[in-house]
């Protein structure tokens, strides 16, 4: 897998923000697939910062109902990477 793989997409909440101004700690939905190590490796090279902590979580998708059809929505899984001190990334 590439870097591009690994991470999907970076994940812009509320809650996410304010982890990035007080915690320095960034949240993305990451590849099903890929481990901490890979993970941490991706944010490296493609953002150019120093990784201290990775935390990573599977979640589960939820019901949902169109009409009489019931459904869920997509299992993904989420990654939070906590930088140095000195580094940030500027998307957030």
């Amino acid at each position: 897998m590439d870097d591009y793989n690994i991470i999907i997409k970076p994940l812009v909440t509320e809650q996410g923000m304010h982890f990035a101004n007080t915690r320095n700690a960034y949240s993305f939905e990451v590849n099903k697939k890929a481990n901490k190590i890979q993970i941490r490796n991706a944010v490296e090279r493609l953002y150019k910062v120093k990784v201290t902590d990775v935390r990573t979580a599977n979640v589960k998708g939820k019901p949902r109902r169109r009409g009489r059809d019931f459904g869920r929505t997509r299992n993904w899984k989420k990654a939070v990477v906590v930088l140095g001190e000195e580094y940030h990334i500027d998307l957030f």
